[in-house]
């Protein structure tokens, strides 16, 4: 037995796994990709975009919940929709857009994004839009514009009890509602109930007094409950899904138009070697018990909508970097710093604890050992120290930075990815703009398929110059 990476990986996984392979010369590959031949013709630190991995997402989800209809005979149907905020960038909406899919809103600009979107002739306005978020004027009149302007499946979700006032004031054909119930939130938050939606007690009056009877105007089309923790198998699921299952048969019953549920809150994605999710039981669970429910209260059975962003672009990116140097600060702790900063590049690790999948690219057959990555900020909370599936971070041992290979230069650095990182980083970074110890964002590759589908990598975005970050701040005029 060996004491190399490689060693360690078969010892604790099945490896290779999706997605994941390392070739014969020794080099880890992402979705079939060779990524070192990506690091020669670009370098480190670098973003890596793999745009098809979004499509076998989507058409993955869709067969299960085909499957799952079928099982189970369901009469209503399922819709797959795009939460935007997961990321806003145009090459990640319109390759989701190729799969037929629809799209969940949260801001106003978000609209903005739609009209781009329709005078490009990427949707059209049978799309399904789902509006969700505690909306001010400026998002509530572009919703009605929408509307307005013939897009008839735009469907916003009520947030609050004053929010329909703004629709009957300003949209004049008749639309579609939707009501978001509020949830209970988890024991470990300090409250006990969303901020978002209205308490489930309160609808069945709420749609008496101000919707029953302007069937002509709008109607109740969908009851939408969001989990922040997602759609996983525990008590504190099932009971919140039960909850607006039951609600809807209750409101079915005196609001005919009333058919569908959005089960917002998305599935996990792998962010460890050693990930288990039964994604085909989830969803069967899901169908059967809303059939259940529907077969017990004598209603006809909803149409089920999901609302995936992680899910969908989540495993589609990649953050690549150098180790530039090593540094023993004590007896137990050897730091690797890398060419950029966690903080900036992948705020969720600072912020909430994220874990992502942490693999090398190359150095597979060195001898391994516990390491701390530190970025490159002179921030004391810019590292990475855990691992999700092993509360360690194992990465193979640097060799002697003097040693030279036959031709006297020095050999390859350490090249370290983090995979699975294409939700919410881009946005919660404040991409574009100022950084923390103004560390650029890094060079942004995007590999997508051409007209006849073959492979292409380009440059979407160079990395981040001084001269860019002066003129925000107000040294370059």
């Amino acid at each position: 037995m060996t004491n190399s990476y490689t060693s360690l990986v078969n010892q604790t996984f099945h490896f290779p796994q999706e997605g994941f392979d390392v070739n014969e010369d020794g080099y880890l590959e992402f979705n079939g990709l060779d990524v070192k031949a990506l690091i020669d013709k670009y370098g480190t630190p670098m973003k890596l975009t793999y745009l098809p991995k979004i499509g076998m997402q989507i058409m993955k989800a869709k067969k299960m919940f085909a499957a799952a209809l079928k099982k189970h005979k369901y009469e209503g149907k399922y819709f797959y929709c795009y939460c935007t905020k997961s990321s806003h960038f145009s090459f990640v909406v319109e390759e989701a857009l190729k799969h037929e899919i629809h799209l969940e809103t949260s801001f106003a600009y978000d609209i903005e994004i739609i009209n781009r979107l329709y005078e490009r002739r990427k949707i059209n306005k049978d799309i399904f839009i789902i509006c969700n978020g505690y909306k001010q004027k400026s998002y509530t009149s572009r919703i009605a514009r929408l509307i307005n302007t013939g897009f008839k499946n735009v469907i916003p979700i009520i947030d609050n009890k004053d929010e329909l006032k703004a629709y009957k004031k300003s949209v004049k054909e008749p639309f579609k509602l939707g009501i978001r119930v509020a949830a209970e939130e988890e024991p470990t938050f300090p409250f006990y109930t969303s901020r978002l939606g209205i308490r489930a007690k309160d609808i069945l009056e709420f749609y008496v007094d101000e919707i029953e009877g302007n069937e002509d105007k709008f109607q109740l089309k969908m009851l939408h409950i969001f989990l922040n923790k997602g759609i996983k198998d525990d008590i504190y699921y099932w009971s919140e899904l039960n909850k607006i299952i039951n609600l809807y048969c209750q409101l079915k019953k005196i609001c005919p138009e009333l058919d569908s549920i959005n089960i917002g809150g998305g599935f996990p994605i792998k962010h460890s070697l050693g990930f288990e999710y039964d994604y085909q039981f989830m969803i069967n669970e899901i169908v059967g018990n809303i059939k259940k429910a529907c077969r017990k209260a004598k209603v006809p059975m909803p149409n089920i909508y999901t609302e995936f962003g992680s899910y969908t672009v989540g495993e589609s990116m990649a953050h690549i970097y150098s180790v530039i140097g090593q540094k023993n600060q004590n007896d137990r702790e050897c730091w690797y710093m890398i060419d950029s900063s966690f903080i900036t590049t992948l705020p969720d690790t600072w912020g909430i604890g994220e874990k992502f999948l942490m693999l090398p690219i190359n150095k597979w057959e060195n001898e391994y050992h516990r390491v701390v990555l530190g970025g490159i900020t002179c921030d004391s909370h810019d590292y990475y120290d855990s691992e999700e599936h092993i509360n360690e971070v194992f990465l193979p041992k640097l060799k002697n930075s003097s040693e030279k290979n036959e031709e006297g230069l020095n050999k390859e650095p350490l090249y370290v990815g983090f995979f699975h990182t294409g939700a919410y980083q881009d946005q919660i970074s404040g991409y574009g703009g100022i950084k923390h110890c103004l560390i650029p964002s890094p060079k942004h590759i995007i590999v997508e398929e051409d007209k006849n589908g073959k492979l292409v990598d380009w440059v979407y975005a160079k990395e981040q110059t001084a001269q860019s970050m002066l003129k925000i701040l107000g040294y370059l005029r």
